[in-house]
């Protein structure tokens, strides 16, 4: 299919692509290039260059126990979300199911809900069915938020799968869960994998869901935020930054063991 970008001339669109990744990337180069600043204030030029305030985040106890805590968090998260998004996509690819398109517009809710409203809906249902505010809240409402990545990306895995391949195994003997061990699964494992990524990734980045439902023990974007009230500096930066480098190196890893499976 002819796109109409086809049209423009070469060096537009080379410049359009430009203007995307400067956009894109220059805020990430100006956070990162200022946390290497050695004065305790946000502004150029640098005149000197230290490491010194990656040392001082590394050393930090709150820095620490926020990352551990947010990370425990993604954990449970992730495997709530898994477990109950395989399941609706496993239901949803089953033939005979009346009511598909409808259970994949709820599945997928959650995903396009404004985070604000989701987090206030949430709090009103904690309340009701009285669950404290805290680590538990925490993990249902990402876990919520999680489950339609969970569910597109296995979901249009299952839809490429051949039906003989389950076939095949019932007929040399394999009960159903055997067949969905060791065929659905291995054949599902690269978007499983994408999914688990995501839910990950939303997890520890979630600031508005964590802000209505959390407790006392701030997960790492609330420490952030609570550290940004106080004024910039190039500590917060160094923080951003080891939170941007750990983050992208999970999404890239993801990337290359979905591309290597797929192959």
């Amino acid at each position: 299919m002819r796109s109409p970008l086809n049209d423009l001339p070469k060096t537009a669109l080379g410049a359009c692509y430009a203007i995307f990744v400067i956009y894109l990337l220059l805020p990430l180069a100006l956070m990162m290039a200022m946390s290497f600043k050695d004065a305790n204030f946000i502004a150029f030029p640098i005149s000197n260059w230290t490491l010194d305030w990656y040392g001082k985040v590394l050393q930090d106890k709150q820095f620490i126990e926020a990352s551990v805590y947010s990370a425990g968090i993604a954990l449970a998260t992730t495997i709530g979300a898994t477990v109950i998004g395989v399941w609706i996509a496993l239901l949803i690819s089953t033939e005979g199911i009346r009511g598909k398109a409808i259970l994949f517009a709820l599945a997928c809710l959650p995903a396009v809900v404004p985070g604000l409203i989701n987090a206030i809906s949430m709090r009103i249902f904690i309340r009701m069915v009285d669950i404290p505010t805290g680590t538990f809240a925490i993990i249902l409402s990402h876990t919520v938020h999680a489950v339609p990545f969970v569910v597109i990306m296995v979901l249009t895995r299952l839809r490429s799968m051949p039906a003989n391949l389950v076939d095949a195994a019932r007929d040399l003997g394999a009960d159903a869960f055997v067949a969905f061990m060791r065929v659905t699964v291995p054949y599902i494992l690269p978007a499983l994998i994408g999914g688990m990524i995501f839910c990950v990734l939303t997890s520890i980045d979630d600031f508005v869901r964590t802000f209505f439902l959390g407790g006392y023990k701030p997960t790492l974007p609330m420490l952030i935020f609570a550290k940004v009230q106080g004024g910039m500096s190039p500590e917060i930066n160094a923080m951003a930054t080891i939170v941007l480098i750990v983050t992208a190196a999970i999404g890239l890893y993801a990337e290359h063991f979905t591309r290597r499976s797929r192959s």
